[in-house]
């Protein structure tokens, strides 16, 4: 089994089924996140482990002034196709290619189960100004469904969903208490942007031989029985959940 950091390096390789299999995030989440900060115009705002520009588009979408920020060159080169115009860098939650005391915001799109907390949390206070925004959000698969736990089983549960399991994201100083909203929303998906979904994960990129060859079996199968044949749609349940945090 690849290691945490070769897991959290995997996600150049699978950018284009990162893309296309990937949901994209609910308004009013990302309205939610930024929220404490909206009354002031219009918000600075960094995604950091920005991979194809999933959330950053969302951010886009409420007005913010948005900076991408992330360690895969080839995921950050399919932001761009995607998001012409906003601004890039390659860099990570640890070490932020920013100034202090700049940003309203910073947050995280599927991306704090891979950072070290104590110091993620360090470099966002750095370069949030007092009162900005630390935030946090995951799109997890509803497992309480009968097919799509049955799914979750096949493909090995991910960091985030472990982690969210646990108890949730940690944050360090100088951040005090995570608050949390979650949204239950469908996803229409074809049995090729399911595909995509699970070709994009870490544990699937990083398998070996042997192991992906039994994911993709029992996945074909599985699908079959669902009835996601063709082009026919299927609804996959989520529950994104977001967290926020505001610096003193």
């Amino acid at each position: 089994m690849a290691s945490h950091e070769e897991m959290s390096r995997s996600f150049g390789s699978a950018a284009a089924a990162y893309e296309a299999g990937r949901p994209e995030y609910p308004a009013a989440a990302v309205e939610w996140m930024l929220e404490p900060v909206r009354s002031g115009g219009r918000p600075r705002v960094a995604d950091v482990g920005a991979g194809t520009g999933k959330l950053t588009r969302a951010l886009v979408a409420t007005g913010a002034e948005v900076v991408a920020i992330e360690p895969d060159a080839v995921m950050l080169e399919r932001l761009r196709e995607a998001s012409p115009g906003v601004p890039t860098a390659i860099g990570t939650g640890e070490s932020l290619p920013l100034p202090d005391a700049e940003l309203d915001a910073v947050v995280f799109g599927q991306a704090w189960h891979w950072v070290d907390e104590p110091a993620a949390s360090a470099e966002a206070g750095r370069v949030l100004r007092s009162g900005g925004v630390l935030g946090l959000v995951w799109n997890i698969r509803d497992e309480s469904v009968e097919w799509v736990a049955e799914m979750s089983r096949i493909m090995h549960g991910s960091n985030a969903e472990m982690m969210l399991a646990q108890g949730g994201p940690q944050v360090a100083a100088p951040f005090d208490t995570l608050e949390s909203r979650s949204w239950a929303w469908p996803r229409a998906m074809t049995r090729a942007q399911l595909s995509d979904m699970v070709a994009s994960r870490s544990y699937v990129i990083t398998a070996d031989t042997d192991e992906r060859a039994r994911i993709d079996r029992e996945l074909v199968a599985l699908f079959d029985r669902i009835g996601a044949v063709d082009d026919a749609v299927i609804d996959l349940p989520y529950v994104t959940t977001a967290f926020r945090a505001r610096r003193p």
